[in-house]
């Protein structure tokens, strides 16, 4: 069976805007997230499939390649079979794929104009100075992690080719676009040159309930209008865990609680995360609480916008 597209993953035509995109993605991350479906493998996976194509065409250089056919729907390269006309050039040189050239070549080639690069004939390293030595080159990739794991740190598996694996530290606290230098993990170099570095751009991806302002995390919570008025001890989810919290009595849609050091988890000093709490009602034709408040409002009268400007 061949692969989804990763238009037919989101369920996006190809032209579709990079807003609806987002907007696509964001709703079905809400649906399917880890932590709304708990115990639930199949939306785990349907989470990171979405996770992976969103990477893919929320990146217009990435989306564009993709349309091109020059990567797949993991984003890996495709291989090129464009050779030049002929299989053999000038004193044997041998073509290599597009975009591709063999090392040895290019040794004899430097040796074939003196290893200083004086014009001198000869094989570098027979007398006729010192060698050429190149730096590899830099090899540039990308990695989505997990809004969690952008805020905790931890270890990620990159994959740079089919057959070819790194593994990734994140740094808590890296933020979408940073890019993370890996020496020497880049192409080899030459004639004794040291090798380049990898340049991995990492993309944070959204999450249903938190967001970051600097090293704070800020999440809107849900209270029923009993444990807003009454006072509760409640589990809220954070970064790191679900924590227990205090509502204290009388707690207003708007009121912003403080969780200490479950922000961003960085060594010298965490954020926090601000919890803003939400009344919810509930049940719209509860007649217990319809006839309550019928009995209590007229004796306890309440302009809740007193405060709005007059127009």
């Amino acid at each position: 069976m061949a692969a989804q597209s990763p238009y037919e993953i989101l369920g996006v035509k190809p032209t579709a805007s990079a807003a609806e995109i987002r907007k696509i993605y964001r709703d079905l991350a809400k649906q399917f997230h880890p932590d709304l479906n708990p115990g639930k493998p199949e939306a785990e996976a349907r989470f990171k499939s979405i996770s992976a194509a969103y990477d893919l065409l929320s990146d217009p250089e990435k989306r564009a390649r993709y349309d091109r056919g020059e990567i797949d729907e993991s984003g890996a390269e495709r291989p090129r079979y464009s050779y030049r006309p002929h299989a053999e050039g000038a004193e044997g040189w041998r073509y290599q794929p597009e975009g591709e050239m063999d090392l040895s070549d290019l040794e004899d080639l430097f040796a074939a104009f003196g290893s200083s690069g004086s014009g001198r004939r000869g094989r570098a390293g027979a007398g006729s100075g010192e060698r050429f030595r190149i730096r590899g080159q830099d090899r540039h990739f990308t990695l989505t992690v997990e809004f969690t794991d952008a805020a905790t740190g931890g270890k990620k598996r990159l994959s740079l080719s089919p057959d070819e694996w790194l593994d990734v530290t994140v740094p808590a606290g890296i933020e979408d676009g940073q890019i993370l230098r890996l020496r020497g993990k880049g192409g080899p170099g030459m004639g004794g040159g040291e090798p380049g570095d990898a340049l991995i751009e990492v993309h944070v991806a959204a999450h249903p309930l938190f967001r970051r302002e600097g090293d704070n995390i800020c999440i809107e919570l849900p209270v029923s209008l009993a444990e807003a008025v009454l006072g509760a001890r409640i589990e809220v989810p954070t970064v790191t865990g679900r924590v227990s919290m205090t509502i204290p009595r009388g707690s207003d849609t708007g009121t912003v609680l403080r969780l200490r050091e479950k922000g961003i988890q960085r060594r010298s000093r965490p954020g926090d995360q601000l919890v803003t709490l939400k009344v919810v009602i509930g049940h719209p034709k509860d007649t217990d609480l319809v006839e309550s408040l019928e009995k209590w409002a007229p004796s306890h009268p309440f302009d809740a916008r007193r405060e709005m400007p007059r127009s």
